[in-house]
C-alpha cells in the first residue's frame, strides 16, 4: 500500500506565509481534493507533495519515509499550464513522455493513441498542441499522465477548462487510478469534482 502524508506543512515566500499547519494523508485507493480560494496555496501545496518545492516547515512522507527528491517513481504531475511542447502533436507529446520512461517507439505510439481515444481525442492526435483548444490541451496533459501508468497522480485543476461532459470523462479516467489501487491528489475550485473524491482539505490562506 502506498501512503502520501503532509505533516504540519508550512510555506513562506518572500516573507509572506502562504499556508501553515497543513496536514493530510491519502493512501492507495483514495482521492483527495485540495480546495480553497485563489492565492490560498493549492498549487504550492501540490508542488511540495510532488517534491518540486521544499516546505518552510514540516515534511512530506511517502510510505513512511521523508520525500527526498522530485517526482519519485510512480508519481506523475498534471500542471495547471499543461506543460506540453507546443511544436509537437498531441500524440508526439505523449510518445515523448513514454520514450523518456524507456518505452520503445512502437508500444509508445500504441499507448499514446489508446489514451488519446480514452480522453475523447482520437481525431486530434496529429494536431499540433498550439492548434488545440485549452480544454483539449488539458485532456492531452491528463492522457500523457495516465499513459505512464502512475501510482500517484497529482493534478492541478485538471477539469478547469472542461465542459460538463468532458469534466465527467476526465474525472472518470483519473478516478480509475484509485480503483486500481493508486492515489489521486487534485486541486480544484469545483465542488462537484471535490464530491467525487474520498476526502478533501481546504486551504484558507494566511495573510501576514
Amino acid at each position: 500500500m502506498t501512503t502520501v502524508e503532509a505533516r504540519d506543512l508550512g510555506y513562506v515566500v518572500d516573507g509572506r506565509t502562504i499556508f501553515d499547519g497543513v496536514n493530510l494523508r491519502v493512501s492507495s485507493g483514495e482521492a483527495i481534493a485540495v480546495l480553497g480560494p485563489s492565492g490560498a496555496g493549492k498549487t504550492s501545496l501540490l508542488a511540495i507533495l510532488a517534491g518540486l518545492a521544499q516546505p518552510t516547515s514540516g515534511q512530506v512522507v511517502v510510505d513512511g519515509e521523508p520525500l527526498r527528491h522530485a517526482l519519485p517513481k510512480g508519481f506523475v504531475l498534471v500542471l495547471q499550464g499543461y506543460g506540453l511542447m507546443s511544436l509537437l502533436t498531441a500524440r508526439e507529446n505523449i510518445e515523448a513522455a513514454l520514450r523518456a520512461h524507456g518505452r520503445r517507439p512502437s508500444p509508445a505510439r500504441a499507448t499514446a493513441a489508446h489514451w488519446l481515444a480514452e480522453l475523447g481525442l482520437k481525431e486530434h492526435g496529429s494536431h499540433l498542441v498550439e492548434d488545440l483548444s485549452g480544454g483539449q490541451q488539458q485532456r492531452v496533459a491528463v492522457a500523457r499522465a495516465l499513459a505512464l501508468d502512475p501510482a500517484v497522480v497529482i493534478a492541478d485543476e485538471p477539469t478547469a477548462e472542461q465542459d460538463a461532459v468532458a469534466r465527467a470523462l476526465v474525472m472518470r479516467k483519473l478516478l480509475d487510478v484509485t480503483a486500481g489501487g493508486g492515489i489521486l491528489v487534485l486541486a480544484t475550485h469545483d465542488a462537484a469534482v471535490a464530491e467525487l473524491c474520498t476526502s478533501s482539505v481546504r486551504l484558507h490562506g494566511v495573510n501576514h
